[in-house]
């Protein structure tokens, strides 16, 4: 069984990249065929295991908007968990018995119940005696089974959680500060509660159980870990665990605090509970914690030393951070320089000052953070200018909070958008450069503009101490950039970012002008109108973006860095002019669609990503798939046509007719 439901989320998975290439980015990654043997395997499996995960392309869970979350009282009250923080203690607890050992996961405990093989509700903890319904917001987590092969009544505990790595995506595309989530938790916890699962479901909500309160037809052996195993089988992820006994279990914490850090689920510690089930339970409870299970919780390691500085960080949102610089010290295995401050209050609450002694501490072993102030001097001058533009800062008091911001609305700080577009794989092409690497490189100072991203080779000694940087990362950037300083008229035309001015226009342009960057530059209106797909919108925002001071001076310093690859001008006869192609499934006549792509813009034409009333041919050798683009193209009357009838048109140099 366990080894059907690993293959069944490998299909899914394997599905579900196809889905999200073909109805998102426009492109194919499997054939129809492919997607179709792969799809019926799956249908097999779930017929086989009796199982649906809420994942599976099988099944569509509808959205449903609701006007409040209903309360419900729980049939069992769900307590909290005595905590300790020495590990001895943790062995005295459990004595001669055999125990679970597993993460404490940071994020909303939920009740489930199934019946008949059907997830039929989910209900947060809450208060323990009262929790609020979000059985149609489960439905849409990203991992829980919505049919199981247990036909019985179940119900079962466990966390609800986002991955660290979904909240810094998420938070990321935020802008407003103000509006950005704290940490993984409360963006779960608001996920969860939301009135319209719709929202759910785009924030990667996963849910691991780790117990289970009702399932009377299935015999555990009086274990929990049978317990756990069993889950396993009806396709639910569980918490990670070790089996422990008084022997193993301070060998056995060791080994999750070594592993916290690469666990890409928030934890804030660990939960024992003893694998016997009849004995824990024979234990009872207090008023305040059940008696066969306890939390345990990371133990700080507090380091004293001394504050060097106060380092000004600022943000794409304006915000301005202070960072505290700090004599190195080792915590939890690596040493540590700096820890982030938040915001002013903490800074004044902490009445920070340069020469300050100071204690750190690694919060839940992964982020530093400043626990105590020794001496507070309080001796920190906040700037009165932005590091990276040194234009005005203005202190703002929400809720009590104070914060530091760049009023400049021209600070490069509040560009990096523009950024991550220059560098990207169909502009300039630097490989390396992330939108949070040179969010860091602005924020230091190191870059001011465009043109210097070609001379990252100076800053080696401040990008090797990136997180996710070395030496080998650093070179391969430096490669990167220098392979991009030889490049073409239609890369740099895309990557300056111009309003509507996509790969394709930029290449239109580019030809128009016969990639002579002088006149590309100075084109006129009559000049841009008169090129098949430039309108006149796109021609005036051109024209102003090419007359506008501040932008011909980052273009004429990025025009020192690189080189244009010579042209070699080949009469190439235009029998795709004025024709508009839409491009799907695989291609056999050429390595790709890219080189497919690139034969029709060289003839005059143009290719687009979508069928619209505008497309004049769909290029697709199964012209009699039922897919979303042939769909559209017989609703418009668009012809279909196969790659052996675009190659005959090649051959014989004729401008195509309808088909």
């Amino acid at each position: 069984m366990e080894n059907k439901i690993q293959l069944m989320k490998q299909k899914i998975e394997s599905l579900n990249k196809a889905n999200k290439a073909y109805y998102q980015e426009n492109r194919e990654i499997m054939t129809n065929l492919e997607y179709d043997a792969l799809y019926d395997e799956l249908v097999q499996l779930e017929k086989e295991t009796g199982i649906t995960l809420s994942n599976s392309p099988t099944i569509h869970v509808g959205y449903e908007l609701l006007s409040n979350l209903p309360k419900e009282r729980h049939d069992r009250v769900m307590l909290s968990l005595d905590k300790t923080k020495d590990i001895f203690a943790l062995r005295n607890w459990l004595g001669n018995k055999e125990g679970v050992l597993s993460w404490k996961l940071d994020g909303l405990t939920i009740v489930l119940t199934y019946n008949g093989g059907k997830l039929v509700k989910a209900v947060t903890r809450g208060n323990g005696e009262i929790g609020e319904v979000v059985t149609n917001n489960a439905k849409v987590f990203s991992n829980i089974p919505i049919n199981i092969s247990y036909d019985d009544l179940l119900v079962l505990r466990g966390e609800a959680v986002i991955s660290y790595s979904d909240f810094h995506k998420i938070n990321n595309e935020i802008e407003d500060i103000n509006a950005k989530y704290k940490n993984p938790r409360n963006l779960c916890s608001g996920s969860v509660r939301q009135l319209n699962n719709k929202i759910t479901a785009e924030r990667s909500v996963k849910f691991f159980a780790f117990s289970v309160v009702k399932a009377d037809k299935v015999d555990f052996k009086n274990s929990r870990s049978s317990q756990l195993n069993w889950l396993n089988e009806q396709g639910f992820s569980t918490v990670e665990y070790k089996k422990v006994n008084s022997s193993n279990v301070e060998e056995t914490v060791k080994w999750f605090a070594e592993h916290i850090t690469k666990n890409d689920m928030p934890s804030d510690g660990l939960v024992l509970t003893y694998d016997d089930i009849e004995f824990g339970q024979s234990l009872g409870a207090t008023a305040k914690f059940p008696r066969d299970s306890i939390a345990f919780k990371w133990k700080d390691e507090i380091k004293e030393t001394k504050l060097l500085e106060i380092e000004w960080s600022a943000s794409r949102t304006g915000l301005i951070n202070p960072i505290a610089i700090f004599e190195p010290v080792e915590l939890e295995g690596t040493t540590v320089s700096r820890a982030s401050v938040h915001n002013l209050s903490i800074l004044e609450n902490l009445e920070l000052g340069i020469g300050d002694t100071i204690n750190v501490y690694k919060a839940n072993m992964i982020i530093p953070q400043i626990s105590d102030n020794l001496t507070r001097s309080g001796k920190v001058n906040i700037p009165n200018h932005c590091p990276v533009c040194n234009g005005a800062t203005a202190i703002k008091n929400d809720k009590d909070i104070k914060t530091l911001y760049c009023i400049n609305d021209e600070c490069l700080a509040k560009q990096i958008k523009w950024f991550t577009h220059f560098v990207s794989r169909d502009a300039m092409n630097i490989e390396g450069l992330s939108e949070a690497t040179i969010e860091k490189l602005i924020a230091k100072g190191l870059i001011k503009e465009l043109a210097d991203i070609f001379h990252v080779e100076k800053f080696k000694d401040e990008i090797i101490v990136m997180e996710g940087f070395g030496e080998k990362s650093f070179n391969n950037l430096v490669s990167s950039v220098n392979k991009a300083k030889k490049t073409t008229p239609a890369r740099l035309l895309y990557s300056l970012g111009i309003p509507n001015v996509g790969l394709s226009n930029a290449k239109l342009i580019c030809k128009k002008f016969n990639y002579k960057w002088e006149l590309i530059q100075n084109a006129n209106f009559d000049e841009l109108i008169e090129i098949n797909g430039i309108g006149e919108v796109m021609a005036n925002a051109y024209i102003k973006f090419f007359r506008d001071d501040k932008k011909i001076s980052i273009i004429e310093d990025i025009l020192k860095e690189i080189e244009f690859e010579e042209f070699e001008e080949t009469i190439v006869k235009q029998i795709f002019e004025n024709i508009n192609f839409v491009i799907t499934g695989s291609v056999t006549h050429f390595k790709n669609r890219d080189e497919l792509k690139e034969t029709i813009e060289k003839m005059g034409g143009k290719v687009t990503g979508s069928v619209t009333s505008k497309t004049n041919f769909l290029i697709n050798n199964d012209n009699l798939s039922n897919s979303s683009k042939n769909k559209k193209a017989k609703e418009l009357n668009i012809p279909i046509i196969t790659e052996n009838q675009f190659v005959e048109w090649l051959d014989n140099g004729e401008t195509p007719r309808d088909a």
